[in-house]
Formats: C-alpha cells, sequence, structure tokens
C-alpha cells in the first residue's frame, strides 16, 4: 500500500484552471472518496493521481517519492473506470489475466492463481469462461474490478464505477466494494462519484470538490454532523439539508439557518407552519414536502404509517441542538 501527498496540486487547460491548487494527504489503507457536482473536477484530480493526465504545476508524492514524471504504469495503480473497458471478444478469464500477460516475471500458474483468487474474492469464478456480452453488467463491472485486483496494486482508483448500473446492481455492487476493502485493507483506494450515498457508505474519508478547490475533507460522520459550509450542507445526506431564511431564523442571529429533515417533527404546537405539496412514502419512512415560503420546499422525515393530505397545513418544530447556523458567506456559525 502506498500513502498519497499532493501538494498545492494545479491542472490548466489552456487557460482554464480545472484543479486550482489542492493539498491532501491520503493515508496508506485508506478508503478516501471524492464527491462533488459535475465539473468541479474531481475524475481530473484521479486522473492526475494515476498519470494519466501531466500536472500543470505542484507535487503528487506516493511513499514520499515525487512521482510527477513516472509513467502510470510505474506507479503501482490499478483503476476502474466508469465503462467496463473489458475485450468482448476474451473470456471473463483471458480479460482479468490480460494486465498480467504484457508483464514480464508471472509464469501460468502465477497468473492463474491470481485469476482465480480475485474470482473468488467477487465470486465470479462460475463465469470465467463466459465472454463479457453473456454477463450482466454487474458482472462486467466485477469482472473490471478483478482484472485491477490482478495486479496487485498499492493504490486501487474508482472512476464512478457504478453509474452505468441500474439501482438494485449499485446497491449490490456498492456492497462488494466495501467487501473487497475490508479484505485488502492494505491497499489504498481513491474512489470518484457523485452520488453522495457512496460517498457516505463506501468511505473512510470524503473529500467534497467544488470549482476545483476542496471544501472539506472529514469522515462520512463529520461532514454529516459539522459541515464547513453552507455547500457541503446541502451536498451530504439524502435528502440534503432544509435551509431556512427571512424572519424565521432572525431569532437564530444567523443569515441561513438548515436542518435536516430527520430532526424536525410534526406536532401542533410547533414553530413554523408549511401546506403539503407531496408525501413520497418509501415503507418505513415517508418524505413529506411542505411550502414554507422557502425558494424550495422543506422536507420533513416521518414514520412511514403517517397519514397526509397534499394541500393539507402543517406546523413542524426543529430539534433545537440539530440546528446549523450559517453566516451570509455561508460558513457556520458555532
Amino acid at each position: 500500500m502506498a500513502s498519497i501527498e499532493l501538494k498545492n496540486l494545479r491542472k490548466s487547460f489552456g487557460a482554464f484552471d480545472v484543479i486550482k491548487g489542492i493539498d491532501l494527504r491520503i493515508e496508506k489503507g485508506e478508503f478516501m472518496v471524492f464527491v462533488g457536482p459535475s465539473g468541479c473536477g474531481k475524475s481530473t484530480l484521479l486522473r492526475l493521481i494515476s498519470g494519466l493526465e501531466d500536472i500543470t504545476s505542484g507535487d503528487m508524492i506516493f511513499d514520499g517519492k515525487r512521482v510527477n514524471a513516472v509513467a502510470p504504469a510505474k506507479r503501482g495503480i490499478a483503476m476502474v473506470f466508469q465503462s467496463y473497458a473489458l475485450y468482448p471478444h476474451m473470456s471473463v478469464y483471458d480479460n482479468m489475466a490480460f494486465g498480467l500477460t504484457l508483464e514480464r516475471g508471472h509464469s501460468k500458474e502465477d497468473i492463474r492463481r491470481r485469476v482465480e483468487k480475485a474470482a473468488d474474492m467477487l465470486q465470479i469464478r462460475p463465469y470465467l469462461d463466459r465472454l463479457p456480452k453473456q454477463l450482466s453488467g454487474g458482472q462486467r463491472q466485477r469482472v473490471a474490478i478483478g482484472r485491477a485486483i490482478t495486479r496487485d496494486p498499492k493504490v486501487f482508483l474508482f472512476d464512478e464505477p457504478l453509474s452505468n448500473l441500474d439501482a438494485a446492481l449499485r446497491v449490490a455492487t456498492r456492497i462488494e466494494i466495501a467487501r473487497l476493502h475490508a479484505d485488502m485493507d492494505q491497499v489504498t483506494m481513491v474512489y470518484v462519484t457523485h452520488d453522495q450515498v457512496e460517498a457516505m457508505t463506501l468511505a473512510d474519508r470524503i473529500c467534497v470538490l467544488r470549482d476545483g478547490l476542496i471544501e472539506q475533507v472529514g469522515t462520512p460522520l463529520e461532514l454529516y454532523e459539522h459541515p464547513a459550509s453552507l455547500f457541503v450542507a446541502g451536498f451530504i445526506g439524502s435528502p440534503k439539508m432544509n435551509f431556512l431564511t427571512g424572519p424565521k431564523v432572525e431569532a437564530y442571529g444567523c443569515a441561513t439557518l438548515g436542518i435536516r429533515g430527520e430532526h424536525m417533527t410534526i406536532r401542533p404546537d410547533g414553530i413554523w407552519e408549511g401546506t403539503v405539496i407531496h408525501a413520497e412514502n418509501l415503507g418505513s419512512d415517508a418524505y413529506v414536502y411542505l411550502d414554507m415560503g422557502e425558494a424550495e420546499p422543506v422536507v420533513v422525515r416521518v414514520d412511514g404509517t403517517a397519514t397526509v393530505k397534499s394541500g393539507e397545513v402543517l406546523r413542524v418544530s426543529p430539534l433545537q441542538e440539530r440546528l446549523h447556523r450559517f453566516d451570509a458567506a455561508g460558513r457556520p456559525i458555532r
């Protein structure tokens, strides 16, 4: 495994600055997730770590050694892309073995041992003789992951690997990746996604990016409970944090008040009033969307057995200890 350190890292395409000076340390064996909206620079940052993009300025350091000019093949990395990038005419076995056959020093027995070990880890041994077209999307993604595992990398890079899967397969494959991290705890993993649910469920730490800069780095719980900005507060959590402004927040001494839907209750003596726009029943829980005069509906999570109707007027109260106050610049007021 390897530690990775980024020092004032910058990347520009012509006059357009994509990565604008990032300092970050990823510890050995850590599962770091880069998350943020489209265009924030997360995939570019991953490609800089891999060596697939040249660094404009700054330093990329693996285990204390500067690797700016080191070729991808020499960095000890393996990468899994959004597209499976499998050879359609090759069997699953040959796809997983292909990288090793290009390297010197691997006997056929060594290659077979590595492929079968990875196949067992990902539960795809029964498919080793099949072609990719004979597999489901989730199975193809596991083959792509298995191909990376066989290389015995120090650093595992994932670039939105679940984006092409349907909802059920995303959950199943996410569990496989979590299991993989537990089984390969000596390998440093860096994972890019726009899906904050993936980030929250997989990461040891999350790096939230915005416009080529880091907004916050921390554990999922740290980002959920102590967001460092209005942006992070609105990005982390599902559904996202509610934001209130105007007369409702004047007594709290802030420009914006944040409260998550699970930290609000519907009650007759509630301090705020809203009209039901819509209610989503998910079985165990339901999300009630209220028009409270804000730019966006306010979401309240309630028990799935609760019955509310569109147009109904409800009163709600927040848990005072779970309120988040933000100043006019979008920074938290502690």
